[in-house]
């Protein structure tokens, strides 16, 4: 069965983020819907360096589907407008009670997931810049950080766009899925993803 995505995004998203998961979601075969969280309804905003992004439908037309990841981009600005969008925060909540897959990038684990105490008891990571927003005894400096016991999994920043967005390929799909995925791309080698017949599903 085709997996369903959910990217948010907002005035002010980090483009490199937003892009690359979009982009990556869609390689791997994912229904992928950008939906976007401006509250004056917008559907086409500038991101966080001045780039035009363009969601395909309002975040109220898709607020009572389901997903089996909800992916937060990072970016300042964009992650204060997620943060302030009572209708996000409910969406991201039902999923985290469902135990579906929650990840986000950059500022948005800060910003909008330490925010509203929706994780208390999970390990994640974030920008440097946010650290002092989670926890010290929650924080972890790994490049992306999957809690298992809370199905959420978090990363720092644009330079690890790529390895975030392949671990959500890996968690919903396995990695010889994601081999799929990473082989034609030329990944880095630094990024271990092992050959199809190597790996487990």
């Amino acid at each position: 069965m085709t997996k369903k995505v959910l990217v948010p995004i907002a005035p002010g998203t980090e483009e490199m983020e937003a892009i690359t998961i979009i982009d990556m979601m869609v390689r791997a075969g994912y229904e992928t819907v950008v939906a976007s969280a401006d509250f004056a309804g917008e559907l086409t905003m500038k991101a966080s360096r001045g780039v035009t992004l363009t969601a395909e439908c309002k975040l109220v037309d898709i607020a009572d589907d389901e997903f089996d990841a909800i992916i937060l981009p990072g970016g300042v600005g964009g992650s204060e407008v997620f943060r302030d969008s009572t209708l996000l925060v409910e969406i991201v909540r039902q999923q985290m009670y469902e135990g579906k897959l929650v990840a986000a990038i950059c500022a948005a684990p800060a910003l909008v997931l330490a925010h509203h105490k929706l994780y208390p008891n999970a390990m994640m990571t974030c920008h440097p810049n946010f650290e002092s927003h989670i926890a010290k005894e929650k924080w972890r400096t790994k490049r992306v950080t999957y809690d298992i016991n809370h199905n959420l999994l978090t990363s720092q920043g644009p330079g690890t766009a790529l390895e975030f967005a392949m671990e959500i390929i890996i968690n919903l799909s396995g990695k010889k899925h994601a081999w799929t995925v990473a082989e034609p791309m030329i990944t880095l080698p630094t990024l271990h993803y092992q050959k199809l017949g190597d790996c487990e599903s």
